[in-house]
């Protein structure tokens, strides 16, 4: 039996991946070093029509913010294979890393983070089980939902 590859698995979850975000200052989508790639910090604008804006438990729910990091991780993916050349170059997913722009009475942002973890679990499989960590922001850049950050090890 062979192993299904990850692009026939994004097809099969009915997902596409959007063409790669370009960067909003002065960085690079990722930087390779060793068996590391680390992806910076994503929000939920690629293959979007509108990109949201404001915070979680004020213009959006939590169900929304999952939405908005799922979004996000196909992004993530994208710039991955855009630097890769293939997403089958990943061997594990390591650690995501979220900031989400919420009220400060807001308390659900692992579950909003679960939008992209989800992902990475459905895509990779057991390798797309991560580390992670999530911060709550009074602000983001260009007033974003959330923002994901991440790190994968991939083929030397």
């Amino acid at each position: 039996m062979t192993q299904q590859s990850i692009e026939q698995r994004i097809a099969d979850l009915g997902l596409v991946l959007p063409e790669a975000s370009d960067p909003q200052g002065s960085y690079t989508n990722c930087v390779k070093t060793g068996n590391l790639l680390y992806v910076s910090g994503k929000g939920p604008v690629a293959g979007l029509s509108e990109v949201p804006k404001g915070k979680l438990g004020r213009e959006y729910s939590v169900e929304e913010g999952y939405e908005f990091a799922r979004i996000t991780g196909l992004d993530i993916l994208a710039a991955v294979k855009l630097e890769l050349g293939s997403l089958e170059k990943v061997t594990r997913v390591v650690k995501l890393q979220g900031f989400v722009n919420a009220t400060e009475a807001f308390e659900q942002h692992p579950k909003v983070l679960d939008g992209c973890s989800d992902l990475m679990a459905n895509v990779f499989g057991e390798k797309g089980v991560h580390a992670r960590s999530v911060f709550g922001a009074t602000s983001v850049r260009g007033n974003l939902p959330i923002i994901i950050d991440s790190i994968f090890e991939v083929e030397v």
